[in-house]
């Protein structure tokens, strides 16, 4: 195998540890997250809630459970999209859902902050997109790649590969 085929794979590892990370700090809370509630809250308090709740409404559902709904529906994004890149296990489902995830919260989050992160950590003011476009870049680079080497992704494809070979053989002295 060339060199070239380990690339994604690095990424694909870099990649799952910032969204499984963020993702568990969504949903339990751990690295200094503000867990499933805080997370709602702080959804709720954007505004991110609100086609939920009418959602919610109309099925008869308590719309304030909303916010939760959707924090843990992010988290689980993030935290199970984090895991399955790790082994390249639905690679380019797991890159689609996040770059989606991304595109969203760069849009409805951080445009407004303008480009640059907020380094200095200033009180009141929020971070840019410049981080998001970073790792939807590196998503959508698994969208085109695939998982690339030492991946479950790519063990499946050469398996598929190795059958339809063996098949094309033996069609072909079955011809003869």
């Amino acid at each position: 195998m060339r060199l070239f085929a380990y690339g994604p794979a690095i990424l694909r590892l870099a990649l799952a540890a910032v969204f499984a990370a963020h993702g568990a700090q969504k949903l339990f809370g751990v690295w200094g997250g503000g867990g499933l509630r805080d997370t709602a809250v702080y959804f709720a308090a954007l505004g991110f809630d609100r086609p939920l709740f009418a959602a919610f409404s109309a099925v008869k559902l308590d719309p304030a459970h909303a916010a939760i709904v959707l924090a843990g529906l992010v988290g689980v994004v993030e935290f199970g999209g984090g895991l399955l890149l790790i082994p390249g296990l639905l690679t380019r489902w797991a890159a689609a859902a996040l770059a989606i995830e991304m595109a969203v919260a760069a849009y409805k989050v951080h445009l407004r902050n303008g480009f640059f992160l907020n380094w200095s950590v200033a009180s009141g003011v929020g971070h840019g997109v410049e981080m998001n476009l970073v790792l939807i870049g590196g998503l959508i680079c698994l969208l085109f790649t695939g998982a690339g080497a030492l991946s479950v992704d790519g063990w499946r494809q050469e398996s598929r590969e190795q059958a339809a070979l063996g098949r094309a053989r033996l069609r072909s002295k079955v011809n003869h």
